[in-house]
């Protein structure tokens, strides 16, 4: 079970995440707090990823408010 360390507004992170990857839909990004895993799962499987990856990445766009790698 993941839980996400966020340190900005889900809407925010979420264009993050938008804009460095394009192809993500509201629908791919859709966050409910108490079910991360939903969101993890479905980007790893979309982005060939790593459920770490993912988790990862997410974090890291909420920490660098702008700079997602």
């Amino acid at each position: 079970m993941y839980t996400l360390k966020l340190e900005a507004p889900w809407e925010e992170v979420k264009e993050i995440l938008k804009e460095a990857e394009h192809e993500l839909s509201d629908e791919d990004l859709a966050y409910d707090p108490g079910n991360a895993d939903a969101l993890i799962e479905r980007l790893a499987l979309k982005m060939k990823r790593s459920n770490e990856q993912i988790k990862g990445w997410i974090e890291s766009a909420s920490h660098t408010k702008g700079k997602a790698s």
